[in-house]
């Protein structure tokens, strides 16, 4: 339901083309849409049902802004900036991926094979890319053994060891003919185009031999081999008539999940696939499109001579803003590719649902059983809370927020104890962090959890309780995470110290163990930090003439006692410490490396 001042601005909207910028209560952006009229779509987000992720988003709009634009395109190249600036929530958000690598024959006196991940103008030879990483490297390794070329840094008088070993030409000790190295350059194309009739069939003639001799290691390492010349020359069947690089995205939708399959043509070959999957929030053309514009953003992703989508695309735009055609294929074997990506992107989808459905069991399911099994209504969000502390020194709480039974690390926060006189005293830090987290939460008017657990016992629950009911005002479910004698999750008990039946083998259990687990590794990692700045900060102090401004001078410049020792005495005056004081200073670090 529109609050009165969304309505208000719904009535002012324009009949143009622009962007629209979507903000939660905390006027946080968290969508960035696009629009040829932007009274009609923005009004749909208020006028209309949703479901799924697009319901999630309408559910935090508190506002929203517009911006026009002159054409439809401009709100294209307007909607990227915005999305790159603000990174919203429910957003798409392409990650740089680590790309693909390529085979390269080098241009050079003594040429050699090599694995790169970018192709160069530098008159090499390329082929690929592989999908498989591990597979193209383990292939160049067979060529340099059948087909080798140079292996060594270059001459040295001497052969090396791989001129031994029949796996280099002798560049290190020879002048190797240029003819000899175009005869095995030849032989390696002839390879990576896809004959490999010859070294395959010798061996599976060896892999073969070596079963028979019971030499079963060296059988399994030659079925490797073949599997790995599959994966990255035999499976690469010619799928076109032509050698123009094209990439190919087919796209589905359902259940407000959008599938997106690239076919990257190359050399005539399907060279790899990609797919992404995310919520869906604009219709699914453009999503499509807004992804396109962003994915060739990418360094690794280098733009092809040609685009095919689907009719429904808004192919010119992105044409002129790409400049490469954006096509849709008809007839012919192009429209059988864009189909098989599309049928792909389906199928994807249809195993991301049935692998949401078991998934839901480890996660959603798992939080639902944890609520069942305190007697509450199913929730989100839990925090755990876990103190640490060496001997009552610097201690420390952490707290750990997991969402629908996975981990929401953004939400992690760290706090050193201010108001602890007894370190070892559990009850009076589970208070005070209990109310700095909580009453902060209420000072930004932000949500609540569904569950607080605590990692101890009956101690730290009934502190909990008493902070949030009697301090705050406020009720949040407590429990407790008991761990058995060998510091293993063991039991949940509620707030008045009742120890709940939870089945040891159920998801709620073991949802019960991670959460444990992370918020215990979690704090323990936050003490020793701790620990290590105070101890090395105490050190220093120790230095007759070094107080609390030369200390942090001296941490913020070298950040260690090793690096302050091995550091000039001058370059340690220039700090605005004396010159008596950076000797002592020098002295006793040097002094305390030496015992």
């Amino acid at each position: 339901m529109a609050t009165r001042h969304i309505e208000n601005k719904l009535k002012l909207l324009p009949d143009l083309p622009g962007c629209y910028i979507m903000k939660d209560i905390n006027a946080h952006v968290i969508y960035v849409g696009k629009a040829k009229n932007l009274k009609n779509r923005v009004r749909s987000y208020f006028k209309s049902s949703h479901e799924g992720k697009w319901a999630a988003l309408v559910a935090e709009i508190r506002d929203f802004e517009t911006i026009v634009t002159s054409t439809n395109k401009e709100a294209f190249l307007l909607e990227i900036t915005l999305i790159q600036k603000y990174k919203p929530y429910y957003n798409i958000r392409l990650k740089d991926g680590t790309g693909y690598p390529y085979i390269k024959i080098t241009n050079e006196k003594d040429p050699q094979l090599k694995i790169v991940s970018q192709i160069r103008k530098d008159g090499g030879y390329y082929f690929g890319p592989y999908p498989n990483v591990y597979a193209a490297t383990e292939t160049m390794h067979l060529l340099e053994k059948v087909y080798p070329l140079r292996r060594c840094n270059g001459y040295q008088k001497r052969p090396c060891l791989y001129y031994h070993m029949g796996q280099c030409l002798g560049a290190c000790f020879r002048e190797v003919p240029a003819a000899e190295y175009e005869r095995q350059i030849a032989k390696i194309k002839s390879f990576l185009n896809g004959n490999v009739g010859r070294i395959k069939h010798d061996l599976e003639k060896k892999m073969t031999q070596a079963a028979a001799n019971l030499e079963y290691e060296r059988a399994a390492e030659l079925r490797d081999q073949i599997n790995y010349i599959e994966q990255t020359v035999e499976k690469q069947k010619i799928i076109s008539r032509d050698n123009t690089p094209r990439d190919i995205f087919g796209y589905y939708m359902d259940k407000g999940w959008i599938s997106i399959q690239i076919f990257f043509i190359r050399q005539a070959r399907l060279m790899k696939r990609e797919k992404r999957l995310f919520p869906c929030i604009d219709d699914p053309e453009s999503e499509l499109a807004t992804f396109i514009l962003q994915f060739y953003q990418q360094k690794n992703h280098v733009l092809p001579k040609e685009i095919l989508v689907a009719k429904e695309v808004e192919r010119q735009i992105l044409t002129d803003i790409l400049a490469v055609p954006v096509r849709t294929p008809q007839r012919g074997q192009k429209r059988s590719l864009l189909e098989m990506a599309e049928k792909n992107a389906r199928l994807t989808l249809e195993d991301k649902f049935r692998l949401m459905e078991l998934d839901d069991r480890k996660t959603v399911g798992a939080m639902n059983e944890v609520m069942t099994a305190l007697g509450l209504p199913h929730g989100h969000r839990i925090e755990a809370f876990d103190h640490s502390h060496i001997q009552g020194v610097d201690p420390v709480s952490a707290m750990v927020c997991f969402v629908d039974g996975r981990p929401e690390k953004t939400e992690y926060r760290k706090y050193k104890l201010q108001t602890v006189q007894n370190h070892a005293d559990e009850a009076q830090s589970t208070r005070e962090v209990i109310y700095r987290r909580y009453s902060r939460l209420l000072k930004e008017k932000k949500n609540l959890p569904d569950l607080i657990l605590m990692d101890g016992g009956i101690v730290q629950v009934e502190a909990a309780v008493d902070v949030l009911h009697n301090q705050l005002g406020i009720t949040i479910p407590v429990a407790g995470m008991v761990k058995n004698d060998k510091h293993k999750t063991a039991d949940l008990m509620d707030a008045t110290g009742k120890k709940l039946a939870l089945d040891r083998q159920s998801e709620g259990f073991y949802l019960l163990q991670r959460i444990q687990d992370e918020v215990h590794r979690f704090a323990i990692t936050f003490h020793r930090q701790t620990h290590s700045k105070n101890s090395l900060a105490s050190r220093l102090e120790l230095i007759p003439g070094v107080g609390p401004k030369t200390r942090i001078k001296l941490l913020k410049e070298y950040g260690s006692l090793n690096k302050i020792a091995e550091a000039p005495l001058a370059e340690i005056e220039a700090l605005g410490i004396s010159q008596k004081v950076a000797q002592v200073i020098k002295a006793s670090l040097i002094k305390e490396r030496r015992k």
